[in-house]
């Protein structure tokens, strides 16, 4: 088992009939990297008996999938390693909790597991299931809890005085990858020797340990923008990083999860990356809604930013690597824009494109709020 050091503890991570789809987004995040757990297994019976990281990206990562809770725990006690934590790491349209899962959950508040869950269905007000933990001494953590109005803040201008390079990483569509996009980039700036930090906007961010997050779909509208830039002013003042990657959510035409201008006002990014899956022909989960082209996003963005579009990151769902190829040769013909699979490829290509606006940012004169 892996010896890195976490902020909680050892986790089995449930993703019963959605590990590599659209709807497992948070366990795929975790099983790909997180600084909160030490991930022991993940539990989908339609991959039972194989590697997590080679279903999801063809890469071994030593976390086997299981079929049931109690498969998971026999295979943590026989490797020596307690299992501590049973992460929910489904992410259904609508954040709703399916029945068989709640199950599950109960199943694992007996065997002694802390639940946590990004959810929308919290299951710390479920009278059942909270009754349980209580009478097991376990602890339930919601993670798309709202937090209490005192402990909200509203927009002050703080922003202003942040001055990393600020990239925002939105998306065509949402759970296409902005986040894994996200974290890949903040890891290429630390491995060159800068200092990077993620504001996360959604449960996995927190769940993969970003130290500054939020959950922007849970907060109350008025609150949007003052979370937003706290996060971002609190990463500046307390870390003073080089670069600050905003994870972005939804996008900005998406018909169910519209997300993305929030980011762009509140959080006054420098440049944008945008994610996007060549593929992908309707809006995740809703057939009948096409995507919005990508020449048509790329302008909103920038007409509402005022900001540039600097390079597009592929999501190569459905995708051969030929045609990964062949996407990034169209987009760069139809866009102007430099088009990486940064998961496929690695970063290399795309920091040449980031770097030199690390530096033009480092010698902006002191912005004023006007």
């Amino acid at each position: 088992m892996s010896s890195k050091q976490v902020l909680d503890g050892n986790a089995i991570v449930y993703c019963e009939g959605a590990f590599n789809t659209p709807e497992g987004k948070t366990a795929h995040g975790l099983v790909r990297f997180t600084e909160r757990y030490n991930v022991l297994s993940v539990i989908d019976s339609r991959h039972a008996g194989q590697d997590a990281g080679m279903v999801l990206d063809g890469k071994n990562k030593g976390i086997p999938v299981f079929g049931s809770l109690e498969q998971a725990l026999l295979n943590a006690k026989a490797g020596g390693a307690k299992a501590e934590y049973f992460v929910v790491g489904l992410a259904p349209d609508g954040g709703r909790l399916p029945a068989p899962a709640r199950e599950d959950v109960k199943a694992a508040i007996l065997a002694g597991l802390h639940i946590d869950s990004g959810l929308h269905d919290f299951l710390s007000e479920d009278p059942e299931v909270s009754a349980l933990a209580h009478a097991h001494g376990v602890r339930i953590r919601d993670i798309r809890k709202t937090p209490p109005r005192s402990q909200l803040h509203s927009f002050t201008g703080n922003i202003e005085k942040v001055k990393a390079l600020k990239i925002a990483v939105l998306g065509t569509d949402s759970a296409v990858g902005k986040r894994t996009t996200a974290w890949l980039i903040v890891h290429a700036f630390r491995d060159a020797g800068y200092k990077a930090e993620l504001v996360g906007t959604g449960q996995t961010a927190w769940m993969q340990g970003a130290r500054y997050s939020i959950i922007l779909d849970s907060l109350i509208n008025d609150f949007v923008a003052g979370e937003l830039e706290n996060a971002t002013y609190n990463a500046w003042e307390e870390q003073r990083p080089d670069v600050i990657v905003l994870e972005g959510q939804g996008s900005l035409m998406n018909p169910a999860y519209p997300g993305g201008h929030e980011i762009l006002a509140a959080c006054r990014p420098d440049i944008i990356l945008m994610q996007h899956a060549p593929k992908r022909r309707e809006y995740d989960g809703f057939p009948g809604y096409p995507v919005h082209a990508l020449s048509t996003q790329i302008e909103a963005v920038e007409l509402l930013s005022g900001k540039p579009v600097v390079a597009i990151t592929i999501n190569h769902e459905k995708m051969t690597g030929a045609e990964v190829e062949e996407a990034a040769r169209r987009i760069g013909q139809n866009t102007g824009l430099p088009a990486f699979d940064v998961l496929l490829h690695g970063t290399d290509g795309l920091m040449e494109v980031l770097i030199p606006y690390l530096k033009k940012t480092a010698n902006e004169p002191e912005r004023a709020l006007h």
